[in-house]
């Protein structure tokens, strides 16, 4: 019996025993993990994982179950089990509302796909990146990593829905670290995207290596931070992280719905500046947080959250677009077959402006640029904004002068927001993976671009 034929039969036995709403999914992820460091193999990982994952609505209650592949002929048990545990939940809730239900195969965008590559080439390509940082004695460590992904997912529900896609992702990081007179400093390059190996090809690796090496180097003459609400300009990757920790988990609608968002109730209000435009956008062609479909079989999409400095509006799940009688949005996500569905981010960004970086600088007495960073905390319910700088630039008299050493970024996000007077020319896409509390982890992407506010700054 093929996986289609199961998955069908899932969901015509979940509807037979009283699912309002049901859908059953196969998934088959293969993930490669390869680490370098100072010219050893570190990690090589080859891990698989496949199975069926089955739920079902009884009211406001969903049913979950699953059951790993090879145990094929047990999903019609798992069937039953999840309309049991949905019966045993059942509450009032809004029935899932009918749409354009998609079918069809939709395989990856890949002009190379990386299971058509020899591991052995890519393991030279980590190495490569390894050697490529060992530019000066002063470099103490070298780090190079290959991660690639690649997902395949068939599923059918209860409203019509029978299809099947593949996710391909890969990226590449360099991390060096440099040393001298008791100081430490560290730097990193990467390149990633949704595709084959031409992701891998958008920069020479002996360049990466090697810028990755030198910006360390450089940083070793960083200078104490400067300190207080002062003017900062955002990089993209900072940018983006306000976008994704903030005012991205706050825009998640499960969230919404229980009310523990900063931003219930905010829709048509002004919020920020109105050069300021931020979406979620899983759609973004090669962009690494890009999904043809969600995990619920919505096509991916283009979400308007803030507009011209007015809330727009919510990232939504089949379940939080009933209940707030709005359309899906491609935004519910499962780290695997096995874990529930929350609504989660793809790619969240600002959008571009017309200012180019010389123009904001040039009307900066003093202050700071921001350059990478190395955490950020999420606080979707008060709306506070807490981030670490990797490095930045002390910015005088409308010119770069000194780079500065890490520093942390702190204040309400609608507050720096709101004093955001310049939005830059040029949106960058930043990587990571983003959990949903403590676990349930998922690919996604944020930035935008160079952004000037006024934030409170602080470093040792």
């Amino acid at each position: 019996m093929s996986v289609r034929d199961v998955l069908l039969k899932a969901v015509e036995r979940m509807r037979d025993l009283g699912a309002e709403f049901c859908d059953a999914r196969f998934q088959d992820s293969a993930d490669l993990v390869i680490r370098v460091s100072n010219g050893e193999v570190r990690t090589l990982t080859d891990a698989r994982l496949s199975g069926f994952g089955l739920r079902a609505r009884i009211g406001g209650a969903w049913g979950y179950s699953s059951v790993v592949a090879g145990d094929g002929g047990k999903v019609l048990d798992a069937a039953a089990r999840a309309v049991r545990s949905a019966r045993a939940g059942a509450a009032p809730g809004r029935p899932i509302q009918e749409g354009k239900a998609v079918t069809g195969h939709f395989p990856a965008r890949a002009k190379v796909h990386p299971s058509d590559v020899p591991v052995e080439d890519k393991l030279t390509m980590a190495r490569e990146l390894d050697a490529a940082q060992r530019t000066s004695d002063k470099v103490v460590n070298t780090n190079a990593a290959y991660v690639e992904e690649v997902k395949k997912t068939a599923l059918v529900n209860s409203l019509g829905a029978d299809l099947d896609w593949e996710d391909v992702r890969l990226r590449m990081v360099a991390s060096a670290v440099a040393a001298d007179a008791g100081r430490r400093e560290m730097y990193h390059e990467f390149m990633d995207g949704t595709g084959g190996m031409e992701v891998l090809r958008k920069r020479e690796l002996n360049e990466m290596g090697s810028a990755a090496a030198r910006e360390a180097v450089a940083m070793l003459a960083g200078i104490k931070p400067p300190s207080g609400r002062i003017t900062c300009i955002t990089d993209p990757v900072i940018s983006g992280l306000l976008a994704h920790e903030v005012m991205g988990h706050a825009s998640e609608a499960d969230e919404v719905v229980k009310r523990r968002s900063f931003l219930t109730d905010k829709v048509g209000q002004a919020v920020a500046n109105e050069q300021i435009t931020m979406v979620d956008d899983g759609s973004v062609e090669g962009a690494h947080g890009s999904i043809r479909f969600d995990d619920e079989g919505t096509p991916s999409s283009r979400t308007v959250i803030i507009k011209d400095g007015v809330y727009n509006g919510y990232m939504h799940s089949l379940e939080t677009a009933a209940e707030l009688d709005a359309a899906p949005t491609g935004n519910a996500r499962a780290q695997d077959f096995g874990r529930r569905m929350w609504v989660r981010m793809t790619n969240t960004f600002f959008e571009a402006g017309e200012w180019t970086l010389e123009e904001m600088i040039e009307d900066v007495k003093f202050g700071v640029i921001t350059d990478r960073m190395i955490n950020g905390m999420e606080d979707p319910v008060g709306g506070g904004f807490e981030a670490k700088a990797l490095r930045g630039f002390l910015v005088e008299n409308g010119r770069i002068t000194r780079p500065v050493r890490s520093f942390t970024l702190t204040g309400k996000a609608l507050d720096i927001l709101r004093t955001t007077d310049a939005v830059g020319d040029r949106v960058q896409l930043d990587a990571g993976m983003c959990g949903k509390g403590s676990e349930d982890w998922v690919s996604v992407s944020s930035g935008g671009p160079y952004c000037r506010s006024q934030i409170i700054v602080g470093g040792d």
